[in-house]
């Protein structure tokens, strides 16, 4: 089938490597000029790293990824609050883990199909228009085309679900929170293998150092206004100003434009719960359909095993039995790891002193391998990952 991919993430490039694989013939239409980078540290394993090993790209991963050794909490003066052995997280997941940007994930993917898919980049989709054979896209530049499918891989504001669905009010629910993250270049100082993280009352700021003398940073806070800043320098400089340890000197980074590509990554913290995700010829995959949230932590993996289940199942030339055997497998999960993100919260943007003295006294315990054993329902993915035998 021809098949039209709106977004050329995570979620829509790993769609489009199996569909290409499984026989289908994947369009991505993606709103940015070129390819993105970029984006935040994740935390990749899982069900998800399972199918990136399908994918044939663990080993690069690897050489991507950071072997992160350790988690600190500080204090306004850079003393040590709290730490946390990331061995912990590698007893309970076994190896299969490791730490790498996003935008590296994403590259990896993309560099996967670049010579087999076709990627129209700088164009969007204005109107979806199902027949009885498929699907006519009207485009804002390019002529209109049809398709057999349409899959929004879009993200949490997703175009395709506006046009097919409904208002983003219908669907996503706003947590409480906005982030921000980005790469800086040259930064003091530098802690190698090392996430450290200061908080105070309603923030959190991080940084983590890369490769070529590089580091990333991410904020976190709480806001009650769940629209997104026309100004994110401003608000940050609002929010993290005055919050003491390094936040005015790495604010002050973001100003000199140290960033790469002048790239800063804002947006709300939210969730998108829908009870259909598809419609017609139309379905959603990744953060378009089941967000769980930046907090979640597992995003990327969902949306990768997500994509590998998509193309699974369309071997069936009935493309409703295969949308509705795609929901069923996935959607108790989904749901799943939703309720999680939403307990990770407190954790991330912390209400109160007491709160971040709690979060201290846990981070601690948590190198404990008794309790972070009793922990291990959190993290690790419940979900049976079928064996499509895909060449």
């Amino acid at each position: 089938m021809r098949i039209a991919i709106s977004g050329a993430g995570v979620a829509g490039t790993a769609l489009a490597h199996w569909l290409h694989r499984t026989g289908h013939t994947p369009t991505v239409i993606e709103q940015a000029p070129a390819f993105r980078s970029g984006g935040y540290m994740i935390d990749f394993w899982g069900v998800g790293y399972t199918v990136a090993r399908r994918m044939g790209i663990e080993a690069a991963l690897l050489e991507a990824g950071y072997e992160i050794e350790s988690v600190r909490t500080v204090g306004a003066d850079g003393s040590t609050v709290a730490a946390l052995d990331t061995n912990v997280f590698r007893h309970l997941l076994g190896q299969d883990f490791t730490s790498l940007p996003r935008g590296d994930l994403a590259a990896t993917i993309h560099a996967t199909i670049a010579d087999d898919v076709e990627m129209i980049y700088g164009d969007t989709i204005t109107a979806v228009d199902e027949h009885d054979d498929g699907v006519a896209l009207t485009f804002a530049h390019a002529g209109p085309r049809d398709f057999d499918l349409l899959i929004g891989a879009d993200g949490l504001h997703s175009n395709v679900r506006r046009l097919v669905f409904g208002p983003h009010r219908d669907f996503e629910h706003y947590l409480g929170c906005k982030v921000a993250a980005c790469v800086v270049d040259g930064y003091r100082p530098r802690d190698e293998l090392t996430y450290v993280t200061y908080a105070v009352p309603g923030r959190q700021v991080a940084r983590v150092a890369l490769r070529d003398d590089r580091t990333m940073f991410l904020f976190v806070y709480r806001d009650p206004s769940a629209e997104v800043d026309a100004d994110p320098k401003a608000a940050l400089r609002n929010q993290f100003g005055d919050a003491g340890w390094e936040c005015r000197q790495m604010l002050d980074a973001l100003d000199d434009g140290l960033h790469d590509s002048g790239d800063l990554y804002f947006d709300v913290v939210s969730q998108v719960r829908m009870e259909r995700w598809s419609r017609g010829r139309v379905l959603l995959i990744g953060d378009a359909a089941g967000c769980i949230s930046l907090l979640g932590g597992e995003g990327t993996g969902l949306a990768i095993t997500e994509a590998y289940v998509l193309a699974g199942e369309l071997r069936d030339d009935d493309h409703r039995r295969a949308f509705e055997r795609y929901e069923t497998r996935l959607r108790p999960f989904i749901e799943s790891k939703q309720a999680g993100a939403r307990q990770f919260l407190g954790f991330f943007a912390t209400r109160t002193r007491f709160g971040l003295w709690f979060r201290g006294v846990a981070i601690r315990a948590m190198n404990l391998r008794p309790l972070a054993n009793l922990l291990a329902g959190g993290v690790r993915d419940d979900f049976d990952l079928p064996d499509y035998r895909i060449s």
